[in-house]
């Protein structure tokens, strides 16, 4: 006898299919719910930084490193090459203005300014005999005007009396023509002799003056010369100290090739190395200060050298008020140069959370210590030591400012202690 089987209403079939549904129900739902919340972090409070917000003066500036030098720095360069025969002074040597430093050799100069010498003593020997003779010349001329203005005033009587003595028919035509030919005879000759005594006096003194003007151009010369060879002595140009020197007896030294420099007395600068990033920022008169034996000293910028090299460029700065005593050349001094005037701002100190935010949101903690959680700020300027808050934070407030680096996508930091 056949027996009715009764279908089951839960199935094993089923059953799967329902949990299955439900799982994936479940995974969904708990995905919503994990992502809408804020994913979490416990930090140890001694592995983080935690700092206030505090109002305070800042002032934008930026560390550099300056070399003391000497205020005023003169170079030594062969102004005429040659063998170095002799050394009066050694390097580091304290000098006076004038004070012998080397001394060089050059016989090829020496030869020249023999020769010139020469040609200069033949040239005012030459000028001599020739202005002799040029007086010479015109005391003859003078001579013979003196002769040509006698004959003309005899002339002259003749020719007067016997034109008296025609009108009194004393003498005949033919006397008075001959006395009157020779009158206008000795005339011209006379106006003829003063014409090239003239052109004669002009011709001397413009052959003079070339003359004189020649002898002039080569004692110019001679000068020149003498001074070439007296430039074959070194000498300090200034009162100062000696150093770098850079020549030894027996070296050979090509015209304008370095020999050392004085360094003046008077004073120190200082020399500063900024990157090329400040560069239209930095100009004259900017101020810098700098901590020497516990005490701050102020500097100025006086220049500011605009070549850039390896991404650097230099400004000489010079101080103001007291210079530090005890401070020497080449010394490197530690510079804060500011770049801006002293303002009030909102002030949070520098940290390693700046490199993971870039500044644009940090890690707030909560008024009870417990936790920190992410808040939006706007960072403006900066100097070593803070940064400015634009916005965002208020006085008091206490930031983590440590690395961010292992805070990737954490909303909220549980503090333990």
């Amino acid at each position: 006898m056949d027996r009715v089987i009764q279908k089951k209403k839960w199935s094993n079939k089923r059953l799967m299919t329902i949990a299955g549904i439900a799982g994936v129900v479940v995974l969904v739902g708990g995905s919503i719910l994990f992502t809408s919340g804020k994913s979490k972090l416990n930090v140890d409070t001694e592995r983080i930084t935690v700092s206030e917000i505090k109002k305070g003066t800042f002032q934008e500036f930026i560390p550099v490193n300056g070399v003391v030098m000497p205020l005023t720095t003169i170079y030594l360069d062969a102004v005429e090459g040659g063998r170095v025969e002799e050394k009066y002074v050694e390097d580091g040597a304290n000098l006076k203005a004038g004070d012998a430093i080397i001394k060089l050799s050059n016989t090829d100069l020496e030869l020249n300014l023999a020769n010139q010498e020469t040609a200069v003593y033949a040239a005012q020997t030459q000028m001599q005999i020739s202005h002799n003779n040029a007086q010479q010349n015109t005391i003859t001329k003078l001579n013979q005007m003196a002769d040509v203005d006698n004959a003309y005033l005899e002339a002259e009587r003749v020719y007067q009396l016997d034109k008296k003595l025609l009108d009194q028919k004393a003498i005949g035509l033919q006397e008075f023509k001959a006395a009157q030919n020779a009158y206008k005879y000795q005339l011209r000759r006379k106006r003829l002799t003063t014409q090239i005594l003239k052109q004669d006096t002009t011709l001397i003194r413009q052959e003079d003056q070339q003359a004189r003007e020649q002898y002039a151009h080569m004692r110019s010369t001679l000068q020149l010369m003498r001074k070439k060879v007296a430039d074959l002595t070194v000498r300090a140009p200034i009162d100062g100290q000696l150093t770098s020197m850079d020549a030894e007896v027996g070296q050979n030294k090509n015209k304008g090739e370095h020999l050392g420099q004085i360094d003046a007395q008077s004073g120190f600068k200082v020399r500063v190395d900024i990157e090329e990033h400040y560069l239209s920022r930095i100009y004259n008169g900017l101020m810098g200060d700098f901590t020497f034996a516990d005490k701050t000293y102020k500097l100025t910028i006086k220049k500011v050298f605009t070549q850039v090299t390896n991404g650097r460029f230099q400004v000489d700065m010079q101080f103001v008020g007291a210079v530090p005593k005890g401070i020497r050349k080449g010394q490197t001094l530690q510079i804060r140069l500011a770049l801006s005037d002293e303002t009030t701002a909102l002030l949070v100190p520098k940290g390693g959370f700046y490199q993971q935010t870039g500044g644009n949101w940090i890690f707030k903690v909560s008024e009870d210590g417990k936790t920190a959680y992410k808040t939006d700020i706007q960072i403006g300027r900066q100097n070593p030591d803070y940064y400015e808050v634009m916005q965002g934070l208020k006085p008091g407030d206490k930031v983590i400012t440590s690395s961010y680096e292992n805070y990737d996508n954490i909303q909220e930091l549980v503090l333990k202690k």
